[in-house]
Order: C-alpha cells, then sequence, then structure tokens
C-alpha cells in the first residue's frame, strides 16, 4: 500500500494490520462516520471565526490572532497524530477543531475580496471527493503501482516547491509563478488541485485495503484525520485557484 497523504502513508498500517487481537477491527463504516464527525467539528470552529470577521466590520485583526493559533495548534496535532497513531481519537477531533478555526479565518478573508467564492470552493470540493469516490468505487479509476508512485512523487514535489517558496519568502524573494494571477501560475494552480483530488484515490484505496486486513478500530480515527488532511489541502488549493480566477476579471 502507498499513499501520497503524508498523513496515510505505507508505515501508518503495516505495524498494525492484524495486530488487534481481540479487539474489534477497523470498518469503512466506521471510517466514514468519524470522517463526518470531523468536518461537523471543522465547520462549527470555522463558523467562529467566520462569524467573528464579519461582525467586527471585515477587520483582519479581529481574527488573526486565533487564525494563526489554529495553524500553528494544527500541525503541531497534525504531526503527533502521524507518528503516534494511538493518539488519533482525541488528536483527529483536536485537529479538526484547530484547522477549523485557520480555515474560517482564511476563508472570511478571500470572502471579503471576492464574494461567493468560499461556497463554490465548498462545493467544488466536496463535488470531487464524491465524484472520485464514485470513479473509484466502479473502478473507472484504479490505485495501480504506478498511478501510485506517480501521484506520490508529484505530491512531494509540490511539497517542496512550496516549502522553497516559503524560505525565499523570508528573504523577501517572490516566487511570481506560484502566487500571481498570470497564465502560467493558473495552470500550475490546476496542476496542484488535480494532485491533490488524486490523492483521494489513494486514500480511498489505503483505507480499503487497510479494513480488508483487520487494521484496529481506533485507526478509523487515523484514516478519517488522514482524509481530513486531503481535504482541507483540496479546499484550499481550489480556493486560491479561484482567487487567481476572479482577480483576473
Amino acid at each position: 500500500m502507498r499513499s501520497g497523504n503524508p498523513a496515510l502513508n505505507d508505515a501508518t498500517f503495516s505495524q498494525y494490520l492484524g495486530s488487534h487481537g481481540s479487539s474489534e477491527p477497523m470498518t469503512i463504516q466506521g471510517t466514514v462516520n468519524k470522517t463526518g464527525l470531523l468536518l461537523l467539528i471543522c465547520l462549527i470552529s470555522g463558523s467562529f471565526l467566520w462569524n467573528r470577521f464579519f461582525e467586527s466590520g471585515q477587520n483582519p485583526a479581529s481574527i488573526m490572532g486565533w487564525m494563526w493559533g489554529g495553524v500553528i495548534l494544527g500541525l503541531i496535532t497534525a504531526l503527533v497524530v502521524s507518528f503516534k497513531p494511538t493518539t488519533a481519537p482525541i488528536g483527529a477531533p483536536l485537529y479538526a477543531l484547530f484547522e477549523g478555526a485557520a480555515l474560517g479565518g482564511i476563508s472570511a478573508i478571500y470572502e471579503a475580496q471576492f464574494q461567493g467564492i468560499v461556497m463554490q470552493a465548498v462545493l467544488l470540493t466536496f463535488g470531487t471527493l464524491f465524484a472520485l469516490l464514485l470513479a473509484y468505487k466502479s473502478r473507472l479509476i484504479q490505485a495501480t503501482e504506478n498511478f501510485k508512485l506517480g501521484v506520490t512523487a508529484a505530491t512531494g514535489g509540490i511539497f517542496f516547491l512550496y516549502l522553497i517558496s516559503i524560505v525565499l519568502g523570508f528573504f523577501g524573494i517572490n516566487v511570481s509563478f506560484l502566487h500571481s494571477a498570470s497564465p502560467l501560475s493558473i495552470g500550475i494552480s490546476v496542476f496542484i488541485v488535480i494532485i491533490a483530488a488524486l490523492n483521494l484515490v489513494l486514500d480511498f484505496d489505503f483505507i480499503e485495503t487497510a479494513t480488508e486486513r483487520g487494521a484496529p478500530k481506533y485507526m478509523e480515527w487515523r484514516a478519517a484525520f488522514g482524509l481530513m488532511v486531503t481535504l482541507v489541502w483540496l479546499y484550499l488549493e481550489i480556493l486560491r485557484l479561484l482567487a487567481k480566477l476572479n482577480s483576473r476579471r
């Protein structure tokens, strides 16, 4: 098994498969239920900052502390859950709470600039999720080894591209082909959205295989957390792409 999602890689399940003993095994339905719960927590948390922003007269200063707190705490929680899966039953809901705050703030700022963009991004994100799930279940898309290797390699390349952009930003160097609204930048965003979406296929395959092999019950939280990571990434990339397109009008 292989996944480009850093929260669902080969090491995630390999040491736990078949090791649950007499405990109840992981199920796909259980993973779906927990993913839904994480999305609900994220929505509630995000709504808090969304309302705070617009009630303050769209003042960014009113949410910046909360938003960056969510980003930092979400990153720390994600690292803990990734390296210690047994913490997932507690860590995954906390990640959803913190990440919801970050997304609520980011979404509110984008919405203030381009009215209606957040709803478009949400619909496209979940539309992509269900379309790919249907394609995966009907075997129109199959997670072959070459497919997995290609998506994993592309995901790694995107990660390092963003890392370089962040490092250069500390020195005042703007990577315009990533952040501008030029045709090249839009093309790159489209490519990144496609790769983020294809990571969902790898996640579906990974969860299905892990369930068939009898991963322990608490790994449902770990799997739901992994899907959340991909969905958050996909949503943010779609939001950025829509912002670029709207800024050219």
